[in-house]
């Protein structure tokens, strides 16, 4: 195929969730760039390595955007790299992360919500949040859009997202789609059994490809915001969920779609495209005491305060648990909630990991790395810890210090305002959507047939 010839204006895509945006033959904008270091405590590492063409540009680019808090999108070892840019935000209720970076010394702009702004000559994005502390990224590179949607599902904006589409020629959705372990997998029941994920299934990912993609009427699909491996000893396990680049094809079949290589190199110009081929990062496996764990350490009694205090805070817990039994150092420190529920959650956990997430607010970045154990006790629904554990205690409490039900309608409510109309129509589709997921096992034909039915649904709206 060649080397590619230099271009002025257009995109490429790298590492694990990284678009990066040239216009006047210059670097222009990097999202996501993840470009150094590690994720999730020492959990996750980049599955490829960035090559010195697109990390020389990454650090380049003046504008740089972050989706939201997870620290393979905002990666705190790569983010010294990026002062003195100019620091694109969406525009999320509570604005932790502004703050944050403010504070830092960065220089930070918050995007207004659906509009577009002018970043050189031929490129314009426009920003979308969500209340799920989420964000998605429309780009228009030259007159092609860039649907980057990274981690976000659709949370009220996909029929805005679809009127946009419909306004290009060619179009490009940037999404997670794979297998599932890009969230919390490691759960085991009351009798120490594995609860095997939904990812085990191995469903074929091109068929959801193909789903998605067609339901948002996009040109063209580049797999993205799942580029990783993981590398920590007790978390290695998982690494059989992840979902191989070349298994992307698998199922995909489209006369409207095209699938793109992951890492791509798009001419906006002439489309004239190549792919990019990094070097796949080793197998090294790191112990668990190279990230500061170690898991015979115990808490000690400063520690259970301060545990005691992060989760009684959030007062939702309490209507549907009992409560939390975190096992640190083989010791099990119990934290009352609520009563009468039959629930109880235990957290198998490293002390150093914990107390980090207990004091910057990032249990979520716990659930994902996959080395934390999740034994459910007493009668819990299949769909385990959402909708009442993560959102309430990662998204809203950790993101928005929203605890209270009154902070929580303060919440709901700033959202709502934004466009009430599909705010409540998503709520509604939410509520459904939780129920079946709740009710009906993810491996069941059922379960299969109604989500065909619901992404038919999404293509004919």
């Amino acid at each position: 195929m060649g080397t590619p010839a230099p271009f002025r204006c257009g995109f490429e895509t790298i590492g694990n969730a990284t678009i990066l945006v040239y216009d006047q033959g210059m670097p222009l904008l990097a999202t996501d760039p993840w470009i150094e270091g590690s994720s999730y405590f020492g959990s996750w590492t980049l599955s490829h390595e960035i090559p010195p063409a697109q990390m020389q540009a990454a650090r380049q680019a003046p504008f740089v955007w972050f989706s939201h808090g997870h620290p393979d999108h905002l990666n705190p070892e790569s983010l010294p790299l990026f002062l003195g840019r100019t620091i694109l935000l969406p525009d999320h209720r509570g604005q932790r992360i502004h703050d944050d970076l403010e504070r830092m010394g960065h220089t930070v702009k918050v995007l207004p919500q659906k509009e577009w702004v002018t970043l050189s000559p031929h490129v314009r994005v426009q920003c979308l949040s969500d209340y799920y502390q989420d964000a998605i990224l429309l780009i228009d590179v030259g007159g092609r859009l860039l649907v980057n949607t990274n981690d976000a599902i659709d949370r009220g904006w996909g029929r805005h997202v679809r009127r946009v589409i419909k306004e290009f020629d060619k179009s490009f959705l940037l999404a997670l789609i794979g297998y599932g372990d890009a969230d919390m997998i490691n759960y085991y029941r009351e009798d120490g059994s594995f609860i095997v994920p939904k990812a085990g299934l191995k469903l074929p990912v091109g068929r959801m490809v193909k789903q998605s993609a067609e339901s948002y009427g996009v040109t063209h699909y580049i797999p993205f915001s799942t580029m990783h491996k993981y590398q920590r000893a007790d978390s290695l396990w998982a690494h059989e969920y992840t979902t191989p680049i070349s298994d992307f094809a698998t199922g995909f079949e489209s006369k409207t779609v095209e699938l793109l290589p992951a890492f791509t190199r798009w001419n906006c110009e002439n489309d004239e495209h190549y792919p990019i081929d990094p070097r796949p990062n080793d197998g090294r496996v790191f112990a668990p005491i190279e990230f500061g764990d170690d898991w015979g350490d115990v808490l000690s009694a400063d520690d259970q305060i301060q545990c005691r205090a992060y989760f009684q805070r959030v007062e939702h817990l309490a209507t549907w648990l009992d409560s939390v039994v975190l096992r640190v150092g083989a010791n099990d420190f119990e934290i009352p909630l609520g009563r009468g529920h039959d629930r109880s959650l235990r957290f198998d956990v490293p002390r150093n990991s914990l107390m980090t997430a207990v004091e910057y607010r990032i249990f979520d970045d716990l659930l994902i790395g996959n080395f934390m154990k999740t034994t459910l006790i007493g009668t819990w629904p299949r769909s385990g810890l959402y909708p009442d554990f993560t959102p309430y205690v990662a998204r809203y409490s950790d993101q928005a210090e929203a605890n209270t039900r009154e902070e929580l309608d303060e919440y709901f409510e700033a959202y709502r305002q934004r466009d009430p109309m599909e705010f409540w129509r998503h709520r509604m589709e939410m509520k459904a959507i939780d129920f079946f997921r709740s009710s009906v096992a993810g491996d069941s034909p059922i379960y299969s047939r109604a989500k065909a039915v619901y992404w038919a649904l999404k293509r004919a709206v």
